[in-house]
C-alpha cells in the first residue's frame, strides 16, 4: 500500500471510530506501531485535527471531514450482500432502513459498479426457525430503548418456565445465530444481566431515563466478560 493511500485510512479508521489505538490501526493496515506513531504525527503536522497519543487512542476532532467516498464495484456487492443477510434478523423498521440506505448507495455508484451489486446472486431466506413477529417487535423496543436511555419494566420466563419481573437499564443487543439477547443492568440483582428477547412475555417502557454510572455501563459489562469469558450473565 502507498503510504497516501496509508495515511487516507488511518484517517477513514480513526473517524469510524469513538476511540482507536495504534494496534488496532497497525494490525487492520499490516505495518508496526512505530510506523503508525509517525504517521499520525505527519497528518497532525499537516493540520488533521487528531487528539489523543500513543498508549492511550486516536479520535478526530470536531468539525473535520472529508469528501464523500465512492465505493468500489466490490465493496457495494458486499454491502449488498450484508443488507440481505441481516434483513431476515433484525427488527421491521431497521429492516426497512437497510432496503432504503442500499437503494441509496446503489442509486449513486457508477453503471458498472451498479450492474454488479443489483445483479448479486447472493440471497438469504428466512429459516423457519428466524425471528418471529412478537420478537422482531421486541427487539426494535429493546434497541430503541438503548438509544434513547429509558428504563424498561418486564415479565420474562427463564428455561424451565419460572417467570419474573424485572426493572432494567438496557445497555445492548447480540445476536447469537438463531437467537437475540439483550444486555442490562438489572435493578432486582443489581448486577448485570442477559436475557433471551424471545422469552420476554411483556415490555414496558418507562419514562425515566438513566445516565451512565460507574460500575453499571456497557463498557465495564464488557471488560468483565473479557476478564473472565465463562462468566454467565443469566
Amino acid at each position: 500500500m502507498r503510504r497516501a493511500d496509508r495515511l487516507f485510512q488511518i484517517v477513514q479508521l480513526i473517524r469510524g471510530r469513538r476511540l482507536t489505538t495504534a494496534a488496532f490501526l497497525a494490525q487492520r493496515l499490516e505495518v508496526s506501531d512505530r510506523t503508525i506513531y509517525r504517521d499520525v504525527a505527519d497528518l497532525q503536522t499537516q493540520g488533521v485535527p487528531i487528539e489523543g497519543e500513543a498508549g492511550v487512542g486516536y479520535r478526530l476532532g470536531t468539525g473535520f471531514d472529508l469528501p464523500p467516498l465512492m465505493f468500489t464495484q466490490e465493496e457495494a456487492t458486499a454491502l449488498v450482500a450484508a443488507a440481505r443477510l441481516a434483513q431476515s434478523w433484525v427488527d421491521p423498521a431497521m429492516a426497512r432502513d437497510i432496503q432504503t440506505a442500499i437503494g441509496k448507495v446503489v442509486s449513486v455508484l457508477p453503471p458498472v459498479a451498479r450492474a454488479s451489486a443489483e445483479s448479486l446472486a447472493l440471497f438469504a431466506p428466512a429459516p423457519s426457525w428466524a425471528l418471529d413477529d412478537a420478537t422482531r417487535m421486541r427487539l426494535q423496543t429493546l434497541r430503541e430503548a438503548v438509544q434513547s436511555r429509558n428504563k424498561l419494566r418486564m415479565r420474562y420466563h427463564d428455561v424451565i418456565g419460572s417467570p419474573t419481573q424485572r426493572t432494567v437499564r438496557p445497555l445492548g443487543c447480540f445476536y447469537w445465530g438463531k437467537v437475540w439477547t439483550f444486555s442490562a443492568w438489572c435493578e432486582l440483582r443489581e448486577d448485570f444481566r442477559g436475557f433471551r428477547i424471545d422469552r420476554i412475555d411483556d415490555i414496558e417502557v418507562l419514562p425515566e431515563r438513566f445516565r451512565d454510572e460507574d460500575g453499571k455501563t456497557l463498557a465495564e459489562m464488557l471488560r468483565r466478560l473479557e476478564a473472565d469469558p465463562t462468566r454467565t450473565l443469566v
